[in-house]
């Protein structure tokens, strides 16, 4: 058990943004759990640990289970998470942080839109959509990639799934990514002003968009979460936490991980020749990819009882970090793991969970990445990246390049 007296852990430094894998190989280095105290949490940084931790039948994701009202709402006070009545509502709860029968009970709502078999059926909306995207960038040499094509394809294909109209989805980018931004360790008074007015006018959008709906119902996931909540299957609340739940995830991990992806590419330019080379390496590429630079590298859980784990001893109420961009870099279980393989087999990776909050979109998330990529490298004969540094966005929940400028050499026509 090690304590954070020379914990060189600065997860809002820019260094630490550029390249966070150094701070997590100390970690793994350290015997046990990491006490870190800007979060007052146990960091597991080990594959082992993160995954001893997430699958223990006594961990939760909500305080609920482990603090009373008063003790949360001090926690809150504390936090600077107070005073924040819609962000409290439909974000500060979710299926996300939910546990046992309320989880099990809003993610059957919307399970089976997202199983393989209906999200595979959506691959030529989205090969269309991708093939406009291009289409419109085809007279440019030189392109961000994360703004003029990752930033364009994750949220309108989940908003399409949901019922939000294509005009409406840069919008939702924006909302998304105002309300997600508090999550990380700076929660100062602004930033918490912006979460709260854009989670309001979030619900306000979604209000108006599901009046429509209700008087004209359509085949999309609003409709179904309308017939769900009329049979008291989710309340007023929880529809709307779970609609904002998954426009928001649709949008900011699967940008982030495509503009890594991207990114350890064009580092290692022997595995994107591979993968021309080699089109049917494409789904494991993806997956290495979600292994490299995993987009949301930092979960917490809190244990419902005193509880022996990672070799110690820790009392009820304990609220552990589980690191899944350290488990997916730890070499006891990757050989050569900061080798990007496009190839890699087997790959069990930890950047999507495990067990009961295993990711409900990652087939979605995946299928958008091998899309893109695979039209990508069938479009042009090579890419370079056309800036000399890629800025990553600071945070410990976050990871992901700020902007990829990249320079596109298109095939030669006859």
């Amino acid at each position: 058990m090690s304590t954070a007296a020379s914990l060189p852990f600065q997860p809002l430094s820019a260094e630490f943004a550029q390249d966070p894998h150094p701070f997590y190989a100390d970690l793994r280095a350290r015997e046990g759990l990491t006490y870190f105290e800007d979060f007052d949490v146990w960091l597991a940084a080990r594959f082992d640990d993160v995954s001893e931790i997430v699958m223990h039948e006594k961990m939760v994701r909500s305080m609920e289970h482990v603090a009373s009202a008063e003790e949360i709402a001090d926690q809150k006070r504390a936090g600077n998470w107070h005073d924040m009545p819609h962000h409290s509502r439909f974000v500060q709860f979710s299926l996300l942080d939910s546990d046992g029968d309320v989880h099990d009970r809003l993610r059957k709502q919307v399970f089976k839109l997202f199983t393989p078999v209906m999200v595979n059926n959506l691959r030529d909306d989205i090969q269309t959509y991708v093939d406009g995207l291009f289409d419109s960038l085809s007279d440019r040499q030189e392109i961000d990639f994360i703004e003029d094509l990752a930033a364009h394809v994750p949220g309108h294909i989940i908003g399409r799934i949901l019922g939000v109209p294509d005009e409406d989805c840069p919008q939702l980018r924006i909302w998304s990514e105002n309300i997600v931004q508090f999550f990380d360790i700076d929660r100062s008074d602004d930033r918490k002003e912006l979460a709260e007015r854009n989670t309001t006018e979030f619900y306000q959008y979604l209000q108006d968009l599901k009046a429509k709906r209700e008087a004209a119902p359509e085949d999309d996931l609003l409709s179904v979460m309308i017939e769900a909540e009329r049979h008291g299957h989710m309340n007023h609340d929880e529809l709307f936490s779970t609609a904002m739940l998954i426009l928001m995830a649709g949008h900011g991990s699967t940008i982030d991980v495509l503009g890594s992806g991207m990114h350890a590419l064009l580092k290692f330019p022997g595995e994107m020749q591979r993968l021309r080379d080699d089109p049917t390496l494409m789904k494991t590429a993806v997956q290495e990819m979600f292994r490299y630079e995993s987009p949301l590298p930092f979960f917490h859980r809190y244990c419902t009882k005193d509880v022996e784990i990672c070799g110690q001893n820790y009392p009820k109420g304990t609220k552990f970090g589980v690191l899944y961009g350290s488990a997916n870099r730890d070499p006891k279980q990757f050989p050569d793991a900061d080798r990007f393989d496009v190839g890699r087999s087997p790959n069990w990776h930890i950047a999507f969970g495990r067990g009961a909050h295993f990711c409900l979109g990652n087939h979605l998330a995946r299928l958008d990445m091998d899309i893109i990529f695979t039209t990508l490298l069938k479009r042009y004969r090579s890419v370079e990246l056309a800036q000399e540094t890629v800025t990553y966005k600071r945070g410990l929940s976050v990871r992901g390049p700020e902007a990829l400028k990249i320079r596109l050499h298109p095939h030669q026509t006859v």
